[in-house]
């Protein structure tokens, strides 16, 4: 078989993948939104899988509205790790003839969102291209803990809290990016008289660690996408054995949430590659508070 055969018939499988995608969303009884918050209802439903490089779409637009609607095709499957191919496909799945008019939810969604002359990117030259680097991490953190401020699940926090409380002993899991996250709250856990266990894999002892986890027992665990890390594993033990689970992850994809008793979004903005963690350590810091007042209440 040519190339060109194969090329053709690997598009004719997407192209019926797609539209049998498309019927079910139908049959779920989903109409094609017509706003960005109609499109996170239809993700964070729990009823729609994607496979593999779909999901990696979706998880990165729910992260990442505003590069969406300001970027190209080109730029936002970049980003996304993709081919603009698969944003196509993406939108058609939700009704949309392609991606320049699904975008429009994002574009809509975003209007009026930056500040009275100020755009996503800062306009005047830095001086240097480290205090370039230095200003866009602000602006990132910034940019993180306004999301906080503008949509915090207080009720969700509140439960948080109360199982944490309730506790004879917190794990605290996270590896990766959100280790130092972890790591941070640990110490200061500690530091109040907070009795807790940082699982922090040294050895590959992790799931020793969480060898003696029981139902009398909670866990407090972070996790960012791209989710391929040892936390879901520890955080199943964990669940099997009847502990209380509360985790600080940052979209509705992560595997974490069908085992958790209650959850928070935080979702990190990024400069050039690196992501702030300043909104994951404020709601932590607001979380290890919150145990310490009603502790010693």
């Amino acid at each position: 078989m040519s190339g060109a055969q194969m090329s053709s018939e690997r598009s004719s499988v997407d192209e019926a993948a797609t539209r049998k995608r498309g019927r079910s969303l139908a049959a779920l009884g989903y109409t094609k939104p017509q706003t960005y918050e109609e499109l996170r209802a239809v993700l964070s439903s729990g009823t729609v899988h994607f496979p593999k490089r779909l999901r990696q779409v979706a998880i990165f637009l729910w992260q990442h509205p505003s590069d969406v609607a300001l970027g190209t095709i080109a730029q936002v499957a970049e980003q996304a790790g993709v081919q603009p191919s698969t944003l196509v496909r993406f939108a058609q799945i939700f009704g949309y003839a392609g991606f320049s008019d699904f975008q429009g939810l994002f574009k809509d969604h975003m209007k009026g969102s930056w500040p009275e002359g100020r755009g996503p990117e800062r306009t005047a030259a830095e001086p240097n291209a480290d205090l370039h680097f230095l200003h866009g991490m602000v602006g990132a953190s910034q940019a993180s803990l306004g999301r906080i401020d503008s949509g915090f699940d207080i009720a969700s926090f509140e439960k948080m809290v109360d199982h944490l409380v309730a506790a004879d002993l917190i794990y605290v899991i996270g590896s990766k990016r959100a280790f130092p996250v972890t790591t941070y709250l640990s110490l200061t856990l500690s530091q109040q008289g907070v009795r807790n266990v940082l699982v922090d894999n040294v050895g590959s002892t992790a799931l020793d660690q969480v060898g003696c986890i029981g139902k009398r027992d909670a866990v407090l665990a972070v996790s960012f996408s791209p989710y391929n890390s040892i936390t879901p594993d520890l955080v199943a033990v964990a669940h099997e054995r009847k502990a209380r689970i509360v985790t600080i992850t940052d979209s509705t994809f992560s595997p974490l949430i069908k085992l958790s008793d209650t959850w928070l979004e935080v979702v990190e903005s990024d400069f050039a590659g690196f992501r702030s963690l300043a909104a994951s350590l404020a709601v932590g810091m607001a979380l290890v508070h919150g145990v310490v007042a009603r502790r010693t209440e």
